[in-house]
């Protein structure tokens, strides 16, 4: 039973308002899920920071929490997103790896993997950091590669996949289809999506790179979405977190939790003497 997590974004600014005590306030959330979901392993797919050099502080966010899964002993799954930096991720990963967390290095033109086993037998976990086009032709120069889902078909062309077995897919990537949020980087034209169609080879794919909790296709192709709202786009929706069951081949289950923020995010429009009347609150709002 994995739980899916993704964009973090630790350390975030939102207008200014710096958002590392909402953070701490939902991760407590996130321990309360683990316990009470009964949870076996973590993946985190990307977007783990907000910033490529994040802050000290932020730093300290994410220590403290690895540190709690790992006293726990529940291994962590961890790929960096767009936002981080994949060398700064990966410090340390060949070390950390005996404490159970197991953090996909920057890209060197093939995908890294860990093999699980339970009562069903082999279970493979691959890890992909966000990739650039640029980048996999760096490595893979004998292919043919202009758009992202370009590099994703090469990629996965040079990984060896045994269909046979089960296989859990973490990606940091936009799939045509999916909803965005003003709190995303957007590429003009399009030419950062990929059809959702190449994973097909994988049970499960842990999406991250996209705000908005969302399936794509199929409920097993998957955006954990942010655990907290970072723009006044996702107002109108809430925040969750799904867990995952993967049993025998072919048999995987997903539900959601829900998580409550410390402060919501909300738009309120009125006349001023109505508006100064409302009940006062910390929430972020947006007041027209």
């Amino acid at each position: 039973r994995f739980l899916h997590l993704a964009d973090l974004h630790i350390g975030k600014r939102v207008n200014g308002f710096s958002m590392i005590e909402d953070q701490k306030f939902v991760f407590e959330q996130v321990y309360n899920v683990i316990e009470n979901e009964k949870i076996d392993g973590i993946i985190m797919a990307g977007d783990i920071y907000d910033k490529n050099v994040p802050v000290a502080e932020a730093v300290t966010v994410l220590d403290e929490f690895l540190t709690a899964l790992s006293v726990r002993q529940i291994p962590v799954f961890l790929i960096s997103g767009n936002h981080d930096s994949a060398q700064r991720i990966s410090y340390f990963s060949a070390l950390v790896r005996s404490a159970g967390v197991y953090v996909t290095e920057a890209f060197e033109g093939r995908m890294q993997s860990v093999t699980l086993s339970d009562e069903y037998g082999e279970l493979t976990v691959w890890m992909l950091p966000f990739l650039r086009p640029q980048q996999v032709k760096r490595f893979l120069p004998e292919e043919k590669i202009v758009t992202y889902q370009d590099a994703m078909q090469a990629v996965l062309r040079q990984t060896p996949i045994d269909g046979k077995k089960r296989n859990i897919l973490l990606c940091h990537q936009f799939i045509t289809g999916a909803v965005k949020s003003d709190s995303e980087e957007h590429t003009v034209g399009g030419l950062d999506q990929i059809d959702a169609a190449v994973f097909d080879a994988f049970d499960y794919v842990a999406l991250g790179h996209i705000h908005r909790p969302q399936r794509v296709r199929r409920e097993t192709l998957r955006y954990a979405g942010s655990p907290l709202k970072y723009s006044f786009s996702e107002a109108d929706y809430g925040k969750s977190v799904p867990v995952v069951d993967v049993r025998e081949k072919g048999c995987i289950d997903v539900h959601t939790v829900p998580l409550s923020p410390m402060r919501d995010v909300r738009r309120v429009e009125g006349m001023m003497d109505e508006l100064m009347r409302m009940p006062y609150s910390e929430d972020y709002v947006w007041v027209t």
